[in-house]
């Protein structure tokens, strides 16, 4: 597992600490980020959710991103994300929060133009989760919100204040991209979204 493009490009990173935490594939995470780009998203002030080994957050970071919020329960986890933010020189604009996912959302302090949500694939209550993210303060109209998912896990078109924009799967891991809509723009009925089986 390495950060694939940036400043820090090249660089690796420490792997998880236990087979519970499952972290983005490279392949994985390039198409996200090419996707991203294809959609004109450049992220700014981040929130990784569920951030594991902070393998995306430390990726926006080194791709031009000037702040990002890890959250993770597991202390063995944030002693990890916290090595691999040294490691690849971004302590100074890298905080790590050990907390539960749903206590941080609850607390919601600040507002992030970017999310990525990337949650145990066992989560059965991700839908509602994502729901109360997009009903907190830490979202505004026009931030995005990434989910990594496994195929099995079929998600709506619309959650909440959340429109899907794209839906990608290569082999057992997929992502697909949200953003956040104003209240007054959630159409009555959810269009069809930009999906791709690879």
């Amino acid at each position: 597992m390495r950060v694939i493009s940036g400043s820090a490009r090249g660089r690796r990173l420490k792997g998880p600490p236990s087979p519970a935490t499952r972290p983005m594939a490279d392949k994985i995470k390039g198409a996200l980020f090419n996707s991203l780009a294809s959609l004109g998203i450049e992220p700014v002030v981040v929130l990784d959710l569920y951030a594991g080994t902070g393998n995306i957050g430390i990726e926006t970071l080194s791709r031009g991103a000037v702040r990002a919020d890890f959250v993770d329960q597991g202390r063995e986890q944030c002693a990890v994300i916290r090595e691999n933010i040294a490691a690849t020189g971004f302590g100074a604009v890298g905080n790590v929060h050990q907390a539960p996912v749903r206590s941080y959302i609850a607390g919601a302090r600040g507002t992030y133009d970017f999310v990525i949500v990337d949650p145990p694939y066992a989560d059965s209550d991700i839908v509602e989760t994502l729901g109360l993210l997009g009903a907190s303060s830490l979202v505004q109209s026009g931030s995005i919100v990434v989910i990594g998912h496994w195929p099995r896990l079929e998600l709506p078109d619309r959650i909440g204040r959340l429109e899907r924009l794209r839906h990608r799967c290569h082999g057992d891991s997929c992502f697909s991209i949200y953003e956040v809509v104003a209240a007054e723009d959630i159409a009555p009925t959810s269009g069809a979204s930009d999906t791709d089986f690879g």
